[in-house]
């Protein structure tokens, strides 16, 4: 199998700043509104050579959506910044009503989701919103790998015309996919080849599923190990592609089993081919205050559980 390396570690949200900087000198039509956390969502240097282009809206997160959506009808394309918690839970209405409904062209962008947010703890560990988000129509949903997908996923949802929820994340983790990657919504990336069990991985878990196949390997099993960064769009053709092969799949992701891409795959495959599935996620629960690697561990969504999981699936052919 490949072998993934990395030389340093990197926060996703540092990635989409780096994708927002860059917007700013290239599309003159992007503009950036924050509820009162530009320092958490790395947007200060898009500020700084974009005054004239940024809103702080402070903490009224329903407004900056409805601002949001007033600014796309003079052709502008805003970028929301804030929690993914304070992006969806706490203005989803404003979302629905002013934005999915009336397909307008805005990008909320959500930092600081999962477990991985660890000591704020459960009331900001938001693990419902890839849920709430992928169930309004034409709502496109993108949870990125590493610093530099996510860089790449900002650059390309202002190409995209309609609204999109892009979600990452507060911890360093491992940056392994390449600077200059072209990021397609809607196409999974195949990291690595196998043939007894298919594992679709998200957000920061690719890394954690990578590793998982690399102990599997040691064991005699051949996984494979499938990048699903949108997780609506599903790359439906990829997944099924992958589970004719090896007749199982394990999905892993960093949000409740209910609602997120675990039961996205599971509703595809119960309709064109049903096949046994192990999900790594959350199971309908809330989380609390800890060490980020901690609370993933005890959750249960590292690769240690991958491979356990794996190992189950396959047992179930």
């Amino acid at each position: 199998m490949k072998k993934y390396t990395y030389t340093e570690k990197n926060d996703t949200r540092s990635g989409f700043g780096a994708g927002l900087t860059e917007l700013g000198r290239t599309n003159p039509n992007v503009v950036a509104l924050c509820a009162d956390l530009v320092g958490s969502l790395k947007m200060q240097d898009f500020i700084d050579e974009n005054p004239e282009r940024f809103f702080q809206v402070g903490i009224a997160e329903a407004n900056m959506m409805g601002i949001a959506a007033g600014l796309t009808i003079g052709g502008k394309i805003p970028f929301t910044g804030t929690f993914a918690n304070f992006s969806t839970g706490r203005v989803y209405d404003q979302i629905r009503q002013s934005i999915a409904y009336s397909d307008k062209n805005v990008k909320i962008c959500a930092s600081h989701a999962g477990l991985t947010l660890g000591e704020d703890g459960a009331t900001h560990q938001i693990l419902e919103d890839i849920g709430l988000m992928k169930m309004l129509p034409g709502m496109v949903v993108i949870n990125p790998c590493d610093y530099n997908q996510t860089k790449a996923a900002t650059l390309a949802i202002a190409d995209y015309v309609g609204p999109v929820y892009l979600r990452f994340g507060r911890p360093k983790v491992p940056v392994f996919t390449d600077p200059d990657q072209k990021f397609e919504i809607g196409k999974a990336v195949m990291l690595n080849e196998g043939t007894d069990v298919t594992i679709i991985a998200t957000g920061h878990l690719v890394w954690e599923a990578l590793q998982a196949a690399e102990e599997l390997e040691s064991k005699g099993v051949s996984a494979e190990v499938i990048n699903i960064h949108t997780i609506k769009p599903l790359d439906e053709e990829a997944i099924l592609k992958s589970v004719n092969k090896t007749g199982c799949v394990v999905t892993a992701e960093e949000h409740n089993y209910l609602g997120g891409l675990g039961e996205s795959v599971a509703g595809f495959l119960a309709r064109n081919k049903p096949t046994p599935q192990e999900f790594i996620a959350t199971m309908d629960t809330f989380g609390e205050s800890g060490v980020p690697e901690k609370l993933m561990e005890k959750y249960g969504l590292n690769s240690d559980a991958i491979v356990k999981a794996a190992q189950k699936v396959i047992e179930r052919k």
